[in-house]
């Protein structure tokens, strides 16, 4: 004796309908910019990275009906798209705030404080991990490796850097976003919302006036080994073999021989108001 689908609790449901299509005057603009970012690679599919920051930059995140237009402009299947729009983590599935606030959680951002700081923003800010708040400005994450660890914990604001952060400087900061205040990153360009830096990594170039040139470098724990490699820092320290004679002379080394900004502990811009900004420096000084 066999039981039907419904006898066992499970509801196959309704096919999903297709995704609903942009006005036309949406489509042919789109077109245009899709043609622009297409034309720039030997293989069409080699696009769809950019095309989807495109259709992201439209709405605020990937919707289906921007997953079926770079189907449709690239001669892929809506899965093969799919496949690629779920793998990576900058695409949105779900509409965002015009802030996507991304905690670093991963090792070392952790244990300096960064899960500190996500737990006090999300009780401070009332959502949860990917959540956005009421007034739609600020998106809460927690995200892996921001790639900054000599600036941990870490916080990034539609991908720009804000460095050394603390429990306190990151309600701050978010305050600041949804009042609406000028908020300039540790090291980048300044702001700008979610679906404008979704255009810029598109691949179409910033158009606010001086952006480009406030775009930041490393910082000077970021470039020691480039220093090294250059011969410009100081020699290693030697550690001598026990049976030989030692210098007992206690070693204070410079700043250039501090291979991280934990072996060089130095103010960050909520502890120090003299420097608000944190560490700065030109590439390759």
């Amino acid at each position: 004796m066999t039981t039907s689908s419904s006898e066992r609790g499970v509801s196959l449901g309704m096919p999903e309908l297709p995704a609903p299509a942009y006005p036309d005057d949406v489509r042919a603009r789109l077109e245009t910019d899709a043609r622009e970012i297409i034309a720039r690679y030997p293989d069409s599919r080699s696009a769809l990275l950019p095309l989807l920051h495109l259709v992201q930059a439209e709405e605020g995140h990937v919707t289906r009906t921007g997953m079926q237009f770079c189907a449709d402009v690239l001669g892929l299947t809506t899965a093969e798209v799919t496949a690629v729009a779920t793998f990576y983590t900058m695409y949105r599935r779900k509409p965002s705030g015009d802030y996507q606030v991304g905690v670093c959680t991963n090792t070392l951002c952790a244990v300096m404080g960064g899960d500190a700081i996500f737990e006090e923003l999300q009780e401070h800010l009332g959502v949860g991990n990917g959540e956005t708040t009421d007034d739609g400005k600020v998106t809460l994450e927690h995200i892996e490796c921001n790639a900054a660890c000599d600036y941990a914990p870490v916080v990034m604001v539609n991908w720009e850097f804000f460095d050394n952060q603390t429990p306190d400087s990151a309600k701050r900061l978010v305050d600041d976003l949804r009042a609406g205040r000028d908020v300039a990153p540790t090291r980048g360009a300044r702001l700008c919302t979610f679906k404008e830096t979704a255009r810029i990594l598109a691949g179409f170039p910033d158009e606010r006036p001086g952006a480009v040139e406030e775009g930041g470098s490393a910082g000077p724990a970021s470039l020691v080994g480039l220093r090294l490699a250059r011969g410009e820092a100081a020699p290693a320290r030697v550690v001598h073999p026990r049976d030989e004679p030692q210098d007992r002379t206690v070693h204070q080394p410079s700043p250039a021989e501090h291979l991280s900004s934990h072996d060089a502990p130095q103010d960050s811009s909520a502890s120090d108001p003299a420097h608000p900004a944190g560490p700065v420096a030109e590439e390759g000084e």
